[in-house]
């Protein structure tokens, strides 16, 4: 049914969450018991009031991060959504992940609706460097100004571009695909509901139950995304 469903649409659009994230390894941040934010309140270390006031645990918080991402890799799951778009098979990817992995596997039409950590840049003059910057613990601009990861924070809007092309993607999608999000964070969780609006079928592969899987035409749980994808991938026929 799966593979009947991705060969017989012509506009799909893959929406990828935490889940696609801690498959390679990295940590989940709302997870209950193992989460980031069960550890550290976001505001006070992953906003623009922390780069402000407390700048140097801000530096270290996210340090971490950027090393913690270097350290994973794309898996499996990234590598075939990159092939499926190069066949032409999928459009494009939305993602509320922050790691560019759909990026570093080959993905090229990708919305990062909250940035990526594999960039940083200045808050001063906007110049943007490689992440390595943190690495190395450059933490400042040659014009002096402070360097930020270039993901949103807490307390900033999502990029108003990114977010209407993803709306405009899933205004066009005939399949929506969801794979590793709870749909719990708005309003990025409202793209499967636009999608359906206009006629999209909705797949959800998820660990977990979500509240829009009564919306969803098919709905996969307690499966790897991983392996979702490749035993999908080993029964398509090119288009």
């Amino acid at each position: 049914m799966l593979v009947d469903l991705l060969e017989k649409s012509n506009y799909i659009v893959v929406y990828t969450g935490a889940g696609m994230s801690t498959e390679s390894g990295l940590p989940d941040f709302r997870s209950a018991n193992t989460g980031l934010w069960e550890k550290e309140d976001p505001t006070q270390i992953a906003s623009t009031e922390a780069l402000n006031r407390d700048v140097e645990k801000f530096f270290q918080f996210y340090r971490e991060r950027v090393i913690g991402v270097k350290d994973c890799k794309p898996h499996n799951g990234h590598d075939i959504l990159a092939k499926w778009e190069k066949d032409g098979l999928i459009q494009s990817i939305i993602t509320q992940n922050v790691d560019g992995f759909h990026s570093e596997a080959g993905s090229e039409n990708v919305m990062e609706l909250h940035g990526t950590l594999q960039k940083v840049h200045c808050e001063t003059c906007k110049k943007e460097y490689g992440s390595e910057m943190y690495e190395s613990e450059t933490f400042y601009c040659g014009c002096g100004g402070k360097l930020r990861p270039s993901i949103v924070l807490f307390g900033e809007g999502l990029p108003e571009e990114t977010f209407m092309k993803a709306v405009e993607e899933s205004e066009k999608a005939d399949l929506f695909i969801v794979l590793g999000s709870s749909l719990t964070v708005t309003p990025a969780n409202q793209f499967p509901l636009i999608a359906k609006e206009n006629g999209a079928k909705l797949l959800i592969v998820n660990m977990d139950p979500t509240h829009f899987d009564d919306l969803a035409d098919v709905v996969i749980n307690d499966q790897k995304i991983g392996e979702v994808l490749a035993e999908i991938d080993r029964h398509l026929v090119k288009k």
